[in-house]
Order: C-alpha cells, then structure tokens, then sequence
C-alpha cells in the first residue's frame, strides 16, 4: 500500500499542505487497513464457511426473542476469550447451522480464527491421524482456532473407535479453545454417540461447564417452505 499509493498521497498532502508526520500517518492507516482486510479475507477462506449463510440471511423472525438475545450476545466475541463453549440444539430443519455459520461469520469479520468441519468429516481426519502416529500434532493444528465448529453430531452414528477420538479432542480442547456445535440429539440420548455411559457422562462434563447453550425449538425451516410452496401452487390453481 505504501509503494501504491505513496505518490497521489504525497501529491494530496502537499494540496492541502499536510505535515510529513500527518503524510505518514495517512498512509501507515491505509497500509493497516489493506492489511487487516486481507487478514480477514485468509481468515474466512481457511475458516470454510459457506456462502451465503451469513446474519443478513438467517431468519430471525421464526426465532422466539430470548435465543434471537442470545446469538445476539454472542456477535461480540468475548466467549472466545473465556474459552466458553456454545452449544446449539435443535430438530433437523430447525436452522442450527445456519444460525452457527451466521454466529461465525460475525467473529470472522472481527478478525477471529474459526474453523468449520461435519463431526463425520472431522471424526475421520482424527481417525487418520491415529491411524499415522500424529493423532497429538493434528489436534494441536486445531488449537490455532480460537473457535471449532462441529456441525451435526450425532446425526450419523459413529462406532467406539470413532467416538474415542472424538473425546480425546474435546478433552485436549478443554478450557483452552471454544467448541461450538450443532446437535440433533438431546443430552440424555447422548450415550448413542460415545457409546457407554461413564465416556458420555465426561464428555457433557467437558462441554457444559463453560457454555452457552441455545436450544432451537422450532419446526423445519424446509418443511415450512415446502408447505408454503404447495399450499402456493394450489392457490394459483383454483384461481385458474
């Protein structure tokens, strides 16, 4: 930004006879500015955040007012400092990962370091890690984001060896980084997932005890639409 714009700054300086304290100010703030706008811009791409599931899209209305306060609470970022976790319930359909890819795009944009990945995709990376004597390395990679999104657990069942390697992240990950996930399953029905109660028991332990958990108990948001869109057509028809 300097070596671009160090001549039409210097041309605008002498016009309006700035000081040489006052030119370097100017383009110190602009070297900033293009550097944090392309801080932001790594950030989103590595980040895997999809297109378009950002706040402006996500629908709020169909949201009672004390979880729209919630995710509201949270746009500023400070559970990240506090290593807190957010925790988000709901039916499939109810908007779970939209509303968490809205949360964390918000962060993004504030220059935080987040990660998306399905407990599917994630649980075998983890797998393949083990698998080549790197399991420790892997998770210490995750470390470096302040936020791990884990989107859908429980809505594939997994078997002991994959459950396993699931809690070891979540137990390195304890206290020193934010776990953010989205669950179709409540917690009494979590034994499913990590398969015998004691590994359950300490998983939930983990996860609660610095949380803000968000429960979307909402219809589907794709059966809704899909009502609407039948119930659309025959309107149309039987004014035919």
């Amino acid at each position: 930004m300097f070596r671009d714009q160090f001549q039409a700054t210097a041309d605008r300086a002498a016009a309006e006879d700035l000081s040489h304290v006052q030119y370097l100010s100017e383009l110190a703030e602009l070297e900033c500015q293009a550097r944090n706008e392309s801080r932001i811009k790594r950030l989103m791409t590595n980040s895997r955040l999809p297109l378009g599931k950002t706040w402006e899209t996500f629908n709020f209305d169909r949201l009672p007012l004390s979880v729209t306060r919630q995710l509201e609470s949270l746009r500023e970022g400070s559970f990240l400092d506090r290593r807190e976790n957010v925790l988000i319930f709901g039916q499939p359909g109810a908007g779970k990962s939209h509303a968490l890819c809205a949360l964390a795009n918000q962060l993004v944009q504030q220059g935080r370091s987040m990660l998306l990945t399905t407990c599917s995709l994630l649980v075998q990376q983890l797998l393949i890690a083990k698998r080549d004597l790197r399991l420790q390395k892997y998770i210490k990679q995750l470390s470096r984001f302040e936020g791990l999104m884990i989107d859908d657990l429980g809505y594939v069942q997994q078997n002991r060896e994959e459950m396993e390697v699931l809690f070891t992240l979540l137990a390195e990950r304890y206290e020193r980084g934010s776990v953010l996930l989205t669950s179709n399953l409540a917690f009494s029905k979590w034994d499913q997932i990590f398969k015998d109660a004691m590994t359950t028991a300490a998983a939930i332990d983990r996860l609660v005890h610095h949380s803000v958990i968000i429960e979307l108990n909402v219809p589907s948001y794709r059966v809704e639409t899909a009502k609407k869109t039948k119930s659309a057509g025959r309107s149309a028809k039987a004014s035919q």
